[in-house]
């Protein structure tokens, strides 16, 4: 038994029929010619033979008496494959839209909490020839970054299948709750205190430095003045925008690719990093968007932007994230100066973040935890207060960095690896990104009733790319 943290039982706590908490991945496979038998029952085979190289796909959710703490992770000694990986064929034509509303109806299903949280889905009946795998698991149990170690454990670098050891027998008997809950909750929240007091003297330094950095001990008597190296605070409340709205349960969903060397070029021929090029692209697409609605307020967009806290060889499944506010210059009709604009956001946004990121605690402990996050949110989600209350950001933006090598899968070719996450009340759409080979990845994925049209934003992505790219790399446009 293993009791989950307080950031990973939060995605419990939030989750609702209008907000599934789960991450998930909209991969595309190349059938090689003369592929023998059934993609959908090879797949099933192969992962059902490699289930135990992800450990949470064979452990459920075990509650706590009377919701008193954060629930554990249980052995299920009954994982019902059927149920995990299933089989579905889009009707003709089998067109990308078609693919792509069925990714968004398979991904407003919320999982069923009796079971590992966790279900594949491969789609055939593409008109392409090629074969698609819908993915989700729920981001109780992962992040971004152990989503990568799920694709490792599962995809191949060959497209014949790596010979995988056999898991170890488990003892017989059945997966019960054990030890004393009362006493973990009183240990969890004195642990919580701890950090809580360990973290406040770095909070409040790092804080300080961003307003009294430090000087020399011969510097002139002006040194000492409050001067903060971070140039502009980031934006408390962001502008109100049709983003901003409580959300249904039906999803809309687009994928787009585009080339990743562009990308590094354009970042490093305008002095930045390669977040601040697709954070670009990014917000082009916003400002066409809105402007195609008549819907662009005067103000920045502000995008909230994960940030990971995993360290380099952690495979830890669980949640090791932070986040960052930064403003997306949606205001600025030139590309150039609007990236020049996002690279000294998001220059700040780092600062204050990384002064914060490594002191803030990712637990948390208090008396019917469950209960009541659980209860205060379905309350907000039906009085509606997203409709009208400010925000502190308008969308969210994340960069998964993906492997940089051909991946296979039941001996075909991984084609493309788009991610699908997560809008919420308050921010009805998600824009993520992830690397793949020579492509950037993006998978948008929002409210129906925000953005009903998604596939116009996610064409508008592939316009502000080639603008930027237009406008920084003359010589190559």
């Amino acid at each position: 038994m293993t009791r989950l943290g307080g950031a990973d039982a939060s995605f419990l706590y939030f989750e609702t029929p209008e907000t599934p908490m789960h991450v998930a991945g909209f991969t595309l496979y190349d059938l090689p010619e003369g592929y023998e038998g059934s993609f959908y029952e090879r797949f099933r085979d192969l992962l059902a033979s490699r289930l135990h190289l992800v450990p949470v796909f064979s452990k459920k959710l075990s509650q706590t008496i009377l919701d008193i703490h954060h629930p554990s992770w249980v052995e299920d000694p009954n994982v019902d494959i059927s149920y995990h990986i299933k089989n579905v064929t889009l009707p003709p034509p089998g067109n990308r839209e078609q693919l792509e509303t069925m990714i968004a109806e398979l991904h407003a299903q919320v999982l069923d909490r009796g079971r590992p949280l966790w279900q594949f889905v491969v789609i055939d009946g593409i008109e392409t020839g090629q074969v698609a795998l819908y993915s989700k698991v729920h981001h109780a149990a992962v992040d971004g970054g152990a989503g990568m170690i799920i694709t490792n454990a599962i995809y191949d670098l060959t497209p014949e299948p790596r010979k995988v050891k056999p898991p170890e027998p488990k003892p017989a008997g059945p997966s019960v709750q054990s030890g004393n809950p009362m006493a973990d909750l009183v240990a969890s929240m004195m642990r919580f205190q701890l950090d809580m007091l360990r973290a406040a003297p770095e909070v409040m330094s790092n804080v300080a430095s961003m307003f009294f950095p430090k000087v020399a001990k011969d510097a002139p008597m002006d040194a000492y003045l409050p001067k903060s190296p971070v140039k502009e605070m980031p934006a408390l409340i962001a502008p109100k925008t049709i983003f901003n709205a409580a959300i249904t349960r039906e999803r809309s969903y687009a994928a787009r690719s585009m080339p990743l060397a562009d990308a590094k070029a354009i970042a490093k021929a305008a002095g930045g990093k390669l977040n601040d090029a697709v954070m670009a692209v990014c917000s082009g697409a916003l400002r066409r968007y809105l402007l195609s609605r008549h819907a662009l307020p005067s103000e920045q967009l502000i995008a909230f932007v994960p940030i990971s806290l995993r360290e380099l060889g952690n495979t830890d499944l669980n949640n090791q994230v932070f986040g960052m506010m930064c403003g997306l210059a949606t205001h600025i009709a030139d590309p150039l100066e609007r990236l020049k604009a996002i690279q000294a956001s998001s220059a700040d946004a780092k600062q204050i973040a990384g002064g914060l990121k490594n002191a803030m605690p990712q637990d948390y402990a208090f008396f019917g935890a469950p209960f009541l996050i659980r209860g205060l949110t379905e309350l907000y989600g039906r009085s509606g207060l997203a409709d009208v209350m400010p925000m502190a950001a308008n969308v969210c933006i994340s960069n998964v960095p993906g492997p940089p090598v051909p991946l296979y899968g039941a001996g075909a070719k991984v084609a493309a690896l788009y991610p699908v996450s997560i809008p919420t009340h308050g921010c009805a759409l998600n824009l993520t990104v992830q690397s793949y080979l020579g492509n950037l990845d993006f998978g948008l994925t929002a409210d129906r009733k925000a953005v009903p049209d998604i596939g116009v934003m996610a064409d508008y992505l592939l316009e502000a790319y080639a603008e930027l790219k237009a406008a920084v790399l003359p010589a190559k446009a």
